[in-house]
């Protein structure tokens, strides 16, 4: 299995800090390897401080599911095939928009999860976090 290094970690960060400072919002930034651990975490100056599990368990969630934390919310409403997820795994599962699971060569290798704005702008960063692996 391909996995994550610090570099790409890293790497992945940079991209999300250089988002969230061109729309003005100030985030929590996770990345988790193929195994859902933690290898990064940045909390950018100002950013909320209630965000920074919030951002390591998007990650978490988009690597233990496979799917980004906006689809999984969406499919998790009442009468959707996941409602009631969120209360799995001892409430570590997160189901708004932010968590995006990481690809190299078609194959999910982490998860990046961004928390600190509202969920257009936590899901936008965290897509430029995505875009650059």
């Amino acid at each position: 299995m391909k996995t994550l290094t610090l570099a790409d970690a890293r790497s992945v960060i940079a991209a999300a800090e250089a988002k969230a400072e061109e729309i003005g919002q100030p985030m929590n930034i996770a990345v988790v390897d193929a195994g859902g651990n933690l290898i990064a975490h940045v909390r950018m100056d100002g950013a909320w401080i209630g965000s920074v599990d919030i951002s390591i368990n998007k990650a978490w969630t988009s690597r233990a599911f496979d799917i980004t934390t906006k689809h999984l919310g969406e499919n998790s409403q009442p009468g959707q095939d996941f409602y009631g997820i969120l209360a799995s795994n001892n409430g570590k599962v997160m189901i708004f928009a932010g968590g995006i699971p990481l690809t190299r060569d078609g194959q999910v290798v982490g998860g990046v999860g961004v928390s600190g704005g509202i969920g257009e702008q936590d899901q936008a960063v965290a897509e430029a976090a995505a875009a650059s692996l």
